[in-house]
């Protein structure tokens, strides 16, 4: 899997983030602003196939936009989280083949709020950074430091020399939703690709 591209060939992006309609109601604005934005630039939306919560929220602003939007979700929860079917929806047979494909189908990663699933699934994505498996950029969004205790802990295992310093400049984070699509076309990759092709994710 080719790993390095330019942020003119910037064509995907996966969004995890949360599935519930309690969340703060700020955090569901910013989800389908950036759905929105993510239409605007001519991204394709990846992302978790739900149509509740930021999910919903963020799908939905991207179709009504006239975005491409590609939902993955596993058989067992598309009652669940009331899979959004106005737009294409994979349905697939476990998470694990959900995170796969969704990572297969993306060139960059934005992490909104969410609960344990979205923190396991940017957790993975992280350490297969830190293996060295991908180059593919990891942007947070941060409204009212909802990740700075995530951040806090990263850092913490880094200064018990659990972790290697340069960890660290793997992810960025942003507090303004507009500035989450900037921030992933700065991060990616412009040299030629320095992941061997042994270690890529395929």
């Amino acid at each position: 899997m080719q790993t390095s591209l330019s942020s003119h060939n910037l064509q995907s992006v996966c969004v995890f983030c949360g599935s519930s309609d309690a969340a703060d109601p700020d955090f569901l604005v910013d989800a389908a602003r950036l759905g929105e934005a993510l239409a605007q630039a001519k991204l394709t939306l990846v992302y978790g196939g739900g149509g509740v919560g930021l999910m919903g929220a963020c799908a939905r602003a991207a179709h009504e936009a006239g975005g491409k939007v590609l939902g993955v979700i596993p058989d067992f929860l598309v009652a669940r989280e009331r899979a959004y079917d106005e737009v294409e929806t994979m349905v697939v047979a476990s998470m694990h083949e959900r995170k796969r494909m969704m990572f297969e189908r993306s060139d960059a990663f934005a992490v909104l709020p969410g609960g344990v699933g979205t923190l396991e699934e940017v957790v993975e994505i992280l350490s297969w950074r830190r293996l060295g498996l991908h180059a593919k950029p990891v942007v947070f969004h941060n409204p009212k430091a909802f990740w700075s205790p995530l951040f806090e802990l990263l850092q913490h295992t880094v200064d018990q020399s659990l972790t290697p310093p340069d960890f660290m400049r793997t992810f960025s984070a942003v507090e303004r939703i507009e500035d989450l699509v900037p921030a992933l076309r700065a991060a990616v990759p412009t040299g030629p690709d320095t992941v061997p092709a042994a270690m890529r994710v395929t």
